[in-house]
């Protein structure tokens, strides 16, 4: 049977990084590693097929090759997975359709021959035998959250690692919190589950026998979410990277409750992690406290951001707006906090109530919720009424835009930043680096708008902060990307 596995395209939000991937020579920031895995589950007498539309068109051939197109994605690649599906349709190919969206969206059988809901691990073989003897069922449902000490490789072979910023492997799935805005513990539970030393270097291996160097995504929703595996899993993978030269380094996404642990933080420094993302929210705390996130409250989330950055990492975060708790001056507070902790790529959005959270069941017993939502929490149409006038709110979060995201705003949060920073893993600049460099210089110093701040910028970064040159630049440049799509929000009705 051929099969075709298909990605959909991301649309134009701050975590696309769209605007900032040509300067890399790149077409998209990571591989579709849920596809890779799910087709290393496959019968191994299935031919396969995968198109990261991302990287390249779905064309017709793609279609007429297939007997099953298998997709996968998330709420915010709704739309264009329903057109994929349709075209699909429209040729008479069966179509299966996975991946969280399956569980947000309730009429994807409406659009879809299969659905499966929840992890692939204990269903894909059934899934595969149907097929083929042509009795599928329209509904797969996983009875239960499965170990991952089963779960394969991906199958690389299926992409040209050369057209991603970074490639991706899992750890873990599941958070031991509960914020009621999130997810994630709707989905994969909140006992974290994780894959063993063993297999992550197994994975490694793969990646650099591909000829991989550079940036590993660790995808984990919460990499600490089991400190006590997460310090076993440390060592290993710094002896894995310095015993091959220090092929890679890692970053991933934790909870604040990271800063903490002091002895944590230098592991992760020993193996070679370089950023990680954590979920600040607000720093409001009755609006913490409302969303259930009490992890946030229970230290100074300032000094938290300050304790990471000062272990090489740097520090990039979520912030939101939109709860029912937020003051009128909620926005000041924000690019306050923002400025002042040097958060450089500083993720705002609006509250978003995603189905099946914790938070969209309130709204909708309290007859607030307007639709399931987009997926895109820098939507301007927001999917509940909020407790602040909806004017307001939306106007308020496009001034947080308009203010961290100004040119001079931003270079002097990269400062801040940078004085302070001090890396300790630096890999080989490679082609890619020098043409990034080249482009930057161009699009943003010759043919920029901000020229005289991307300049002024520069010439510190070559001489105050030579320490970190490298990182200054790409800093530069995916302020490019914000700054981009930040015009685009602001300028949208």
């Amino acid at each position: 049977m051929n099969s075709l596995l298909i990605y959909p395209e991301w649309p134009d939000t701050y975590w696309s990084f769209k605007h900032a991937l040509p300067f890399e020579g790149k077409r998209s920031a990571y591989p579709p590693l849920g596809l890779l895995t799910v087709a290393s589950m496959l019968p191994k007498h299935w031919q396969k097929k995968l198109v990261d539309t991302n990287v390249r068109p779905l064309t017709d051939a793609d279609l007429e090759w297939a007997d099953v197109a298998l997709l996968s994605g998330m709420l915010v690649h709704k739309q264009d997975l329903l057109a994929i599906l349709a075209r699909c349709r429209a040729r008479g190919l069966r179509t299966v359709i996975g991946g969280p969206v399956t569980s947000s969206v309730e009429e994807l059988p409406l659009h879809a021959d299969h659905v499966v809901i929840g992890e692939a691990e204990d269903l894909i073989a059934d899934l595969a035998a149907d097929l083929e003897r042509g009795t599928a069922k329209p509904v797969y449902r996983a009875r239960e959250l499965p170990g991952l000490d089963t779960t394969p490789l991906p199958d690389l072979s299926l992409i040209s690692p050369k057209y991603y910023s970074a490639m991706a492997i899992q750890y873990s799935r599941g958070c031991p919190f509960t914020c009621e805005f999130c997810d994630i513990i709707e989905i994969y539970g909140r006992k974290p589950r994780t894959k063993s030393p063993a297999q992550v270097v197994t994975e490694l291996d793969q990646l650099y026998q591909s000829k991989w160097r550079g940036s590993v995504f660790i995808v984990d929703d919460n990499f600490i979410g089991n400190k006590k595996k997460v310090k076993e899993l440390l060592p290993v993978l710094r002896d894995w990277n310095v015993q091959h030269q220090r092929p890679f380094t890692f970053f991933t996404e934790a909870s604040v409750n990271l800063a903490d642990d002091a002895d944590l933080l230098q592991m992760m420094k020993d193996a070679g992690f370089t950023r990680v993302f954590l979920g600040i929210e607000t720093p409001v705390e009755a609006s913490l406290k409302e969303a259930q996130k009490l992890q946030n409250t229970r230290r100074s989330l300032m000094e938290s951001v300050r304790r990471v950055q000062t272990y090489g990492m740097e520090v990039m975060a979520g912030f939101i707006v939109g709860f029912d708790n937020d003051p009128e001056d909620v926005f000041d507070k924000q690019v306050e906090f923002i400025q002042e902790s040097a958060i450089p790529l500083a993720m705002v959005g609006l509250l978003l109530a995603l189905p099946g959270t914790q938070l969209y069941r309130r709204l909708m017993k309290e007859g607030r919720i307007v639709d399931e939502g987009r997926g895109d929490n820098m939507d301007l149409r927001l999917n509940f009424i909020p407790r602040m006038n909806a004017e307001r709110l939306v106007e308020g979060y496009r001034s947080i835009l308009r203010r961290i995201y100004h040119p001079d705003a931003y270079y002097e949060r990269v400062r801040r930043f940078l004085a302070q920073y001090r890396p300790t893993h630096h890999r080989p600049r490679s082609l890619s680096d020098y043409l990034a460099l080249g482009r930057s210089i161009l699009k943003q110093g010759v043919l920029g708008e901000a020229r005289a701040s991307y300049w002024k910028f520069f010439l510190q970064a070559a001489t105050r902060y030579r320490h970190a040159f490298d990182t200054a630049i790409t800093l530069a440049i995916m302020g490019y990307h914000f700054q981009t799509l930040t015009r685009v929000v602001c300028d949208a009705e």
